[in-house]
């Protein structure tokens, strides 16, 4: 029963080509545009308590099953994926503003 917890678990590959693990918490559209929220797990398996990780998710051809995930630099398009996220799980995460 220890894979219960690991079936919303991707794995990623950095700059340097590390494998990072992420637990996937929701996809997010906006403007027509899909955003993944993932939240980093450290080695242990266990989630690391800190900030969620946006990615874009990227257009691949239709005859490959793999996702692409690229970086958002855009602040504002940030802010607003998270603001979504934040409204639709305000019941279940405890959010803190670093404001």
């Amino acid at each position: 029963m220890e894979n219960e917890e690991l079936d919303n678990i991707i794995v990623l590959n950095d700059e340097e080509g590390n494998e990072v693990k992420f637990e996937f918490l929701d996809l997010v559209e906006l403007d027509e545009e899909e955003y993944v929220v993932l939240l980093p797990v450290s080695e242990e398996g266990e989630e690391d308590e800190g900030e969620v990780v946006i990615l874009k998710l990227e257009d691949t051809d239709e005859d490959s099953e793999e996702e692409s995930y690229v970086g958002v630099e855009d602040e504002e398009i940030l802010n607003k994926v998270f603001a979504i996220f934040k409204e639709k799980y305000k019941d279940e995460f405890n959010f803190v503003d670093e404001d």
